[in-house]
């Protein structure tokens, strides 16, 4: 995994209000902690062995409720990508254009995402992409894809 990468925080509380930060709670806490670390959790039924993501109490695929969190590797695929070039909420003005994306984990389950550090021209379906993260405030990060340099 990455080290996050920054972005600047609210000026002040009353600052524009900020559509780009997940509402952690206590369920969550262990995924966004990971993140803030650098690190990707997705969550592993212990009934049927599936991955899936995003965190649920219980497996989508055969309802267990014996599920638990797992590291991922990081490492995945681009299934699809969209070039936003205009968004109205904040802070998304201001980082357009911007490659909205969902990637395949290698893991097997697929997770909407950024892609970032690669020109919109060169993305492919298919193309190897790695993990690292947006730090949003000093305790919210969230995971994006970055062409593969290993």
């Amino acid at each position: 995994m990455t080290k996050p990468t920054s972005a600047p925080a609210p000026a002040s509380a009353s600052a524009a209000p900020r559509f780009d930060l997940p509402e952690p709670d206590a369920f969550t806490a262990p995924y966004w902690s990971a993140a803030a670390e650098g690190r990707l959790l997705i969550r592993r039924c212990g009934a049927c062995g599936r991955p899936h993501h995003y965190p649920r109490e219980f497996c989508p695929h055969c309802w267990s409720e014996d599920v638990t969190w797992e590291q991922s590797s990081g490492r995945a695929t681009l299934y699809t990508w969209s070039v936003v070039h205009r968004n109205d909420l904040p802070p998304f003005g201001e980082r357009v254009p911007y490659v909205a994306a969902v990637v395949d984990l290698a893991e097997g389950p697929r997770l909407m995402t950024e892609v970032v550090e690669c020109p919109a021209d060169d993305l492919r379906i298919g193309m190897e992409l790695g993990v690292t993260f947006r730090e949003l405030t000093p305790d919210v990060s969230v995971p994006v894809f970055r062409p593969d340099r290993s």
